[in-house]
């Protein structure tokens, strides 16, 4: 799909990027690569990512939480623009960010794709088979087909941001509800991870009104992350 602008008349992606009101068509994707903290971080700082939320799925077990997984596997679900960002790039950074050559010790940490369409099951089966062709070797990550997802507690949702002092309790009393959906904080999450480049970090202050002590603390997490 081409990625560019038809009307000149539409926002920019850096207005988009930071827009709260999602665009039209979204797409889901849905991953399981280890503990579900760093993925929500690595993927919510990505141009395109609309929002990001941590929870359980693969498994059985009905109404799983997070201290009675039974067979379930942490996840992290992503909804993103495909005309910013495609599946196939969301993919390529699912393999780089967890071990995908060695089995997990618990299957609440397993690498698995669960995929929500017939299109993304064969995109990840056959990024999945040239990874194996490059390296020489067998990827113990499994691509299933996604059933279910079950939300996470509020206390995992962005927990980067939320474990940032001040910050997450500011937030989360400022956007209320829409704090788990919000791209504003998915954005702040990666953020103060690490993620992101400055420019884009700066980009993201300006256009927030908050207490002068929460962008003082958000621009030493960017500073140190």
């Amino acid at each position: 799909m081409d990625r560019t602008e038809s009307d000149a008349t539409a926002p920019s992606r850096r207005d988009r990027e930071w827009d709260d009101s999602p665009p039209t068509d979204t797409a889901t994707a849905t991953f399981g690569l280890g503990c579900f903290w760093g993925p929500d971080a690595r993927f919510g700082a990505m141009d395109g990512v609309v929002r990001t939320r941590v929870g359980y799925a693969g498994g059985m077990t009905s109404a799983p939480t997070y201290h009675s997984l039974g067979d379930h596997t942490e996840v992290v679900q992503v909804v993103y623009d495909p005309t910013v960002v495609s599946y196939d790039e969301l993919l390529e950074v699912c393999w780089a960010i967890h071990d995908w050559g060695s089995p997990a010790h618990k299957r609440q940490y397993r690498g698995v794709v669960l995929t929500h369409t017939e299109r993304q099951h064969e995109a990840a089966t056959r990024q999945r088979t040239a990874l194996e062709e490059r390296a020489g070797r067998s990827v113990e990550t499994m691509i299933e087909r996604l059933d279910q997802f079950f939300l996470a507690e509020d206390y995992h949702q962005k927990y980067e941001l939320r474990s940032t002092p001040v910050v997450g309790d500011e937030l989360a009393a400022q956007y209320g509800e829409t704090f788990v959906d919000s791209t504003v904080i998915a954005r702040l999450n990666g953020f103060v991870a690490g993620h992101g480049t400055p420019e884009r970090r700066a980009a993201l202050l300006e256009t927030l009104d908050l207490d002068p002590q929460v962008l003082a603390e958000l621009r030493r997490r960017f500073r140190s992350g």
